[in-house]
């Protein structure tokens, strides 16, 4: 007798049903779309939410439905000049409090949006998105590495007790700073202080002469090592850069090195996010240093210049404070940063690496009591004008974020406070993403627009249509009424896919097109094996519902090999590959679970439907 278990009915059921209502928002079609956030990342209250529509409504500009999705306003426009005029009225009356971004937004009825189901996210080749092509400014790079070999020459002749007079970066042959000087007082140590920073950097070349003012120790980098830091940098750009894009959840995305020192970054689904930018580019890292307790700020302020060892900063107040030159942690050795709910508000849990924890370990165990702060420090490129010429500066601003008092003694593992939920998610963010190790400047921005998109998906979409139909008649034709079982199963196995890539947000490309395409024509593969499976029982002489039973049996071992196989060569693909390659592997490996379900599992619930149970058919439409 051909039967099949209850549950099991049950199970195919449940599994189409749910995803039906998975797949559903890929059916509505998308709108041209604007989306307003808060400049201070926080939510859009109902008040700033009304000036906004008011203000577009005023001005003639419809819209065709809007609603606060995660905090952020969201307007549906029925075509694309009137979103780009909303986005242009936006940007200049609601400057200082909003930015927007230009998007699509799913037509899918509310119910489904505030249950959080979306369509699946698209790939550049088919949505559109930000294209950003940066500059890295790799003499910037040796800046930096400098800026970290002067604080460890201070912090080293310190730990020693070796008085020195100061320490500073000099430019020898070269038009960019290339190397440290430090500046001894009369009748110093020369071959002690050379011994330290031998030990520090035993591949640098030292040397020391006489000055008026006292001896002098320098070291020089050479063209090779300037070239090392110069391609690290690029290394580790790229790197930070695919961090801060993950953190961000982009869909898709793609950062590679364009020739020698720039870095292209393609976006699906973002269309000139101010914010995205922001964070793409920022190049912040934190500095702890104690606070200077001994000299009086106001002094200092009307000096115009710190007293000898101290630096004068900002807060984020604007007040002017005293810090230690000395700096005991910086960003670099950061492991990882967490937002955290503290007694004091939001703030960052803080993990440290061994060296950092060391050092953090001695600060706070001599300096209990003392104040210490947090220095935020972050560079941009600004334009100006100068002489009528617009040129790019380079800016670098510092601010305390953070001063507090060292209660205990602590190492590699506490908490930054003092912080806004805003500030502390993104300056988490910055964190755990990584430090940029050279400024990066956007010299290309392109928003590639929908329309070649929308043509790949009309086209993508034809070709399944048309597959799908040859498909079905094919299978009407050569199998009859099981041809038309065969068909429903191929229906069920593609929202089966849609519904799994919606669920996994998976960015659906032109080759994840040709995946789903590839997908139908395994899971007609699978039927076809079951099929002839059955005729080959039916000429042997067995009953229909027995021929049913054998022929899914014996087919199951050769649907399983081939699509095992196929799989190991999908999950090779994802592992290698990367962007385009990989949303290909994704769709293959997940079209061979959907269809390995649909033809082993759906198809034998309705065919035991048909013929199974107690009926005694005398034949099989196949």
């Amino acid at each position: 007798m051909l039967e099949f278990a209850r549950w099991k009915y049950v199970l195919v059921a449940i599994v189409m049903v749910v995803a039906t209502i998975f797949a559903l928002p890929n059916v509505f079609g998308e709108d041209a779309a604007l989306q307003v956030a808060r400049k201070d990342r926080a939510a859009i209250a109902d008040d700033g939410r009304k000036a906004v529509e008011e203000y577009l409504r005023g001005q003639g500009v419809s819209f065709s439905r809007s609603y606060v999705d995660e905090g952020r306003l969201m307007l549906h426009f029925d075509a694309v000049p009137a979103q780009l005029r909303a986005r242009d009225l936006v940007n200049e009356n609601f400057k200082t409090d909003y930015v927007t971004a230009l998007s699509f937004a799913s037509r899918a009825p509310d119910w489904l949006r505030k249950i959080g189901l979306r369509p699946m996210p698209l790939g550049l080749d088919l949505r559109g998105g930000l294209y950003l092509l940066y500059q890295v400014d790799i003499a910037g790079a040796v800046d930096q590495l400098l800026e970290v070999y002067e604080q460890d020459a201070r912090r080293a002749l310190s730990q020693q007790n070796i008085a020195f007079t100061d320490v500073i970066r000099v430019t020898e042959g070269s038009e960019r700073p290339n190397g440290l000087r430090v500046q001894l007082p009369v009748g110093a140590d020369v071959g002690q202080v050379r011994g330290v920073l031998r030990r520090l950097w035993p591949d640098l070349t030292i040397t020391s002469f006489e000055a008026s003012s006292g001896p002098i120790v320098q070291l020089v980098l050479t063209a090779a090592q300037i070239k090392e830091r110069q391609d690290y940098a690029i290394s580790q750009n790229l790197t930070t850069l695919r961090n801060r894009v993950n953190e961000l959840g982009v869909s898709e995305p793609v950062v590679q090195r364009q020739g020698l020192d720039r870095i292209a970054v393609q976006l699906p689904g973002v269309q000139n996010s101010a914010e995205v930018k922001d964070l793409l580019g920022k190049v912040a890292t934190l500095e702890f240093r104690l606070v200077d307790t001994q000299n009086n700020v106001s002094e200092a302020v009307q000096r115009g210049r710190a007293p000898f060892g101290s630096k004068l900063y900002d807060t984020r107040d604007g007040l002017p404070t005293l810090l230690k030159r000395d700096i005991i942690v910086t960003g670099d050795q950061l492991v990882d940063a967490t937002t955290a709910a503290t007694e004091q508000g939001p703030g960052v849990s803080v993990r440290l690496d061994a060296s950092g924890g060391e050092e953090m370990l001695r600060a706070t165990r001599t300096n209990l009591g003392k104040p210490m702060a947090v220095v935020f420090i972050e560079q941009r490129r600004e334009e100006i004008e100068v002489a009528g010429e617009k040129v790019q500066r380079t800016v670098k601003e510092e601010k305390v974020i953070n001063t507090a008092t060292i209660q205990g003694v602590f190492s590699t593992n506490f908490q930054i406070t003092g912080l806004g939920a805003n500030e502390a998610r993104d300056l988490a963010l910055l964190l755990r993403a990584g430090a940029l190790a050279a400024p990066l400047f956007v010299i290309e921005e392109r928003v590639v627009g929908p329309g070649l998109g929308k043509e790949n998906i009309e086209k993508g979409t034809s070709a399944l249509l048309i597959g799908m139909a040859l498909l079905f008649v094919f299978m009407l034709v050569y199998y009859k009424t099981f041809g038309i079982v065969a068909n429903i199963v191929l229906l069920a196995n593609v929202i089966l896919l849609a519904a799994l890539l919606t669920v996994f947000k998976a960015a659906l490309s032109l080759p994840g097109i040709a995946g789903i395409v590839l997908t139908v024509g395994m899971a007609v593969d699978a039927n076809v094996l079951i099929y002839e499976r059955i005729r080959e029982e039916i000429r042997n002489g067995v009953t229909p519902q027995t021929a049913i039973a054998k022929g899914f049996e014996k087919a199951f071992s050769a649907i399983a090999d081939s699509n095992i196989t196929t799989l190991i060569a999908g999950i090779v693909l994802w592992a290698l590959g990367t962007g385009a390659i990989r949303g290909f592997a994704v769709v293959l490996s997940l079209g061979i679970a959907t269809s390995m379900f649909t033809s082993l599992l759906g198809s034998r619930a309705l065919l035991t439907l048909m013929y199974g149970g107690a009926r005694r058919p005398a034949k099989l439409s196949i």
